[in-house]
Formats: structure tokens, C-alpha cells, sequence
């Protein structure tokens, strides 16, 4: 299963920056997470970012998203979008306290990638925002070049490898700042 998720991680960026991780603990995922939030608050207005999650069930794509929303500002429940496909978070704030607007998708119900667009989600892809997609290739025909993909392997020992890479000049530039 995994070789078949890392034929998603196609790009079209000539000068990507990848970044290898291995996560020991939950600890290590939300520290990851703080340090992205950080860097995607400090992106040029307006920001639209598009960061794809893949992984097998379990691999901690879902604990990653809300440890990201927390460190963005998003308090309260955070609930995973698996059966409301999106759910959106209005309260995050960029670097100069604007509203940021953050959606979180979960296509793994779809069974068709046409279901994107007769659910309407060209608009906010198209808009400014983050968006934060887990099971991008259930409607991989569809959307549009990712500018972050995300590969998580949950491993035996229950550390999870990551790998993070830049698909657009965007998304090198946030990991850039990373590594």
C-alpha cells in the first residue's frame, strides 16, 4: 500500500525541497505541526496554500491536521471531517491578526473525483486560505497541483516517518523555512 501512496507525491517543481522526518512520539507530530502553523501565519497576503495528507488509515494524518489547527488558533473540539467531508475554521489569524480562513477535507468517501466539483469545492480552492486535504487522491483528477504533499508511515514500533515535500515555489518556501 505504501508504494501506491507514494506515486501521489507527483510534482511539477523542478526545485523541490523535500524534508525527512521520524516522529518518536505524539509530542514530536504536534512540535512538527507548531513549526508549520508558524510558518504558514507568516506567508504574503493573500495566502492560498493547498497541503495534500496521505498515508494508510491510522497514520496519523487526522492527529497532524488537528495539531496544526491548534497551534493556528482554532480552539474548541476539532472534529475530523471523514462523514461532513469539510469542515471550516474561521477564527485562525495570520501574522497581522486577518482572518485566515482554514478548511479541512477528507475524501475518502468519495467514489468518484467528480464529486468535488458537484460538491462545489472549486471555489474554495480557488480562494485565499489554507487547505488542508486528506485522501487527496480520491479526487486526485480534479484538484489542483498541491503546493505541500504529506506522506506519513505509521512504522512497527510507532513512530511514524514523514515525508514533506514542496510541489510549488509556495510550498518551497515554507519548507525551506523549515529545514
Amino acid at each position: 500500500m505504501v508504494k501506491e501512496t507514494n506515486k501521489n507525491l507527483k510534482t511539477v517543481n523542478t526545485e523541490q525541497t523535500e524534508i525527512q522526518l521520524v516522529w518518536l512520539s505524539e509530542q514530536d507530530t504536534q512540535y512538527f505541526a507548531e513549526r508549520l502553523s508558524k510558518q504558514l501565519s507568516l506567508l504574503a497576503e493573500p495566502v492560498n496554500l493547498f497541503i495534500e495528507l496521505h498515508g494508510d488509515l491510522g497514520s496519523g494524518k487526522t492527529t497532524l491536521v488537528r495539531y496544526l489547527l491548534q497551534a493556528l488558533g482554532v480552539t474548541g473540539r476539532i472534529k475530523s471531517p471523514t462523514y461532513a467531508i469539510v469542515e471550516s475554521y474561521d477564527e485562525v489569524r495570520d501574522a497581522s491578526l486577518k482572518p485566515l480562513p482554514v478548511w479541512h477535507f477528507d475524501f475518502y468517501r468519495f467514489k468518484d473525483p467528480l464529486e468535488w466539483e458537484e460538491a462545489g469545492f472549486r471555489d474554495i480552492f480557488a480562494g485565499p486560505g489554507i487547505k488542508l486535504v486528506e485522501w487527496p487522491e480520491m479526487a486526485e483528477s480534479e484538484l489542483p497541483l498541491a503546493d505541500i504533499a504529506i506522506l506519513i508511515i505509521a512504522n512497527s514500533d510507532n513512530s511514524r516517518t514523514a515525508t514533506v515535500l514542496a510541489k510549488t515555489p509556495s510550498g518551497n518556501k515554507v519548507l525551506s523555512a523549515l529545514s
